[in-house]
Order: C-alpha cells, then structure tokens, then sequence
C-alpha cells in the first residue's frame, strides 16, 4: 500500500513575532474603530512568530500584481529545490524515481505550474504526470496526499512528489480593514514544505483510506475576491464554529477503516487557529493534549496554510512519537468549508 514518507519543511529568515505584529497593528490601524477587538483576537491566535519571505517593511508595501507574482516565482524556484530534494532523500528516492509531482499552493498564481519549471530544472522525467492545486487553500495539503493516494493506486508502485509552496505574507492588502483581514495579518506564515507518497515498503505512514467531505453553504465563509491589486482574502467570523459540523464527519470517516475515533492514536490536524483545536478536540471527544503538535506548529509558524499537515507530521516523525502499528487520522481544512482526511498505520 502507498506509504507517506517523511516531509520535509523549510521557513524563510525573516521573523515576525506576536509583541512586532501587535505594536504594528496599534501604529497602522490607529483610528480603526475596533482596534481593540482586532488586538484581542490577533493576541488570542496564539501564534507567537512567523516566518516570512521578505523584510517586514516590504511586505508591508504593495507593489501591484505584477510585482509580487515576479516575488512569488522567484521565492518558490530558490526555496522549493532544497526542500523537495530532502523529502526525496527522507524517501530513499531520486528525482528520477518520481512519476507524479503535486504542487499545492493558494498565494501565487502560475501557468504553467511550478512542477513544469521542477520538471525542466530539477532532474526529473519528462513523463511525470503533473497535478497541479491551486484553489483549495489550506485543505490542500491534506488534498494533496489524498491525490497522491489515488494515482499510486491506479499506479501500482508509482511515487509521488507533494510539495507545498504558501508565501501568505505576499497576499497582505493594506486597503482590507475588515476585523477579519486585521485578524489574518496577524495569524499566517510562510512556508514550504513537501513529502513522498512512495508505493513501495518504506518507514512511515501506510495510507489505509482517504475522503472528504464539505460543510453545505459555506463557500462564501473563506474565499477570494480577485481584483486589480490581486487576490483578497475574506474570514467569515463564523469559521471557528465548523467544527461542530465537522466533527462527527471526521468521526464517521474513522468509521470507514472499523475503528472508532477513541482508536486513533495519533492526530496531525490543521493549524487553523486555536479555536478550530480546542473546539475540535471537544467535539472528538479527546483528550486536547493530542493536539498539541499542532498547536506547536501555530505557535512557531502561524498559520502556513497546505503546508501545515506536513510540518505537524514532520515533527512527529522527528520526535520519534509513533510506534509501529500505531495509528493516525490526518485532517487539512480549508474553503468550502473542506475537510480532506487520511488514515493511515505507522510502519517502522
């Protein structure tokens, strides 16, 4: 059965920390008229830095669509090779032992994909199928294993790249000044991250069953407008709430493999905000301390988007916290409201 390897992660330099965006929001948004509703959410997120690919006074400016996409390409052609190599090396595998590559990102459009440009530059097979994923923000990571999954089953033996290529901080809007978008300023990070679904026996997470699922009418509750200036992000304040929703899906998932969600032993969850774990682990029924590798990752990245799954399964693997036969239940959430699931067994 297809086994998701061990992922690799990589942030850039530039760090932000929670006391410099609370200090620049009090500075930027002076006359905001909820500004203290803004500081008390954004103090509230628990993310206590960020890591992001530009000085913080750059990213702060908006240069127009042109400028930053030119930013975007050439921030993820510099910091995707390194990161994509070590998961390979995690894998046992070379560029040339790829068959599919899947690029995941929500925060810089290009056509064709950034796998084409991997394809040219990288070392890898001209036949490597790509499957490029654009629009599912950050239930894509946990889409992107989906998919992975599927090709390695229609593919018997095949292998499969993930990687996942979020710059949020070039998506910042000045103009925005929604308590929403001040809240979002403060809550996502940067970040790269990819990971082999390999289809031969390696160490990791053998992947037993995945699926998703879709809370009905929620689209408008995490989307983009496209405007002239590029992409801006809408928060419906009634996100945190979906877990409710979500909960008793991800319970009957779990259902799919005869187990129970009492079964699981493991939880790589996205990092959305504290709320969506807290409300989570209440509505699961588990024990919160089962969660809280992801809210490292919320704490010392924010919130990275697809790439989250990936950095909170990474530190399990570092932290040697799984035992063989041990199992696992991966969830990415995203706009839709989307829940893109895994099960998986850990094989040493």
């Amino acid at each position: 059965m297809p086994v998701l390897c061990k992922p690799a992660v990589a942030v850039p330099e530039f760090v932000v920390t929670l006391d410099e965006t609370l200090e620049l929001t009090r500075q930027v948004h002076a006359h905001h008229t909820k500004l203290s509703l803004a500081l008390r959410l954004i103090g509230n997120t628990g993310v206590l830095k960020r890591h992001i690919v530009q000085p913080l006074q750059e990213t702060l400016k908006h240069p127009g669509l042109t400028e930053r996409t030119q930013i975007y390409v050439e921030q993820a052609t510099a910091r995707i090779p390194p990161v994509a190599q070590e998961a390979m090396h995690n894998a046992g595998l070379r560029a040339v032992d790829i068959d599919a590559i899947i690029v995941v990102s929500c925060t810089g459009f290009t056509m064709p994909p950034l796998s084409t440009w991997m394809i040219n530059k990288l070392g890898f097979r001209l036949d490597a199928v790509q499957i490029p994923i654009a629009q599912l923000g950050c239930a894509a990571g946990g889409a992107a294993i989906g998919r992975a999954y599927d090709y390695s089953v229609a593919h018997p033996g095949s292998n499969v790249l993930i990687v996942a290529c979020e710059f949020c901080s070039l998506g910042y809007q000045p103009t925005d000044l929604l308590v929403g978008n001040l809240l979002s300023n403060g809550l996502f990070g940067d970040a790269v991250a990819a990971a082999v679904v390999a289809g031969r026996d390696r160490s990791g997470l053998v992947i037993e069953r995945v699926g998703s699922r879709l809370v009905p009418d929620t689209q408008d509750w995490i989307s983009y407008m496209v405007k002239e200036t590029g992409f801006h992000f809408l928060l419906d304040k009634r996100v945190p709430a979906t877990m409710k929703q979500l909960a008793p899906e991800l319970k009957a998932f779990v259902s799919e493999t005869s187990r129970s969600i009492d079964e699981i032993d493991h939880f790589v969850i996205h990092a959305g905000g504290p709320r969506i774990l807290d409300d989570l682990s209440l509505y699961l029924g588990i024990d919160p301390e089962k969660l809280d590798v992801s809210r490292r990752t919320l704490r010392e990245y924010g919130n990275i988007a697809s790439a989250v799954v990936l950095d909170v399964l990474r530190r399990k693997f570092d932290e040697a916290a799984m035992v063989d036969g041990e199992t696992c239940l991966l969830a990415g959430f995203g706009p839709g409201i989307t829940a893109e699931m895994m099960v998986g067994t850990w094989q040493c």
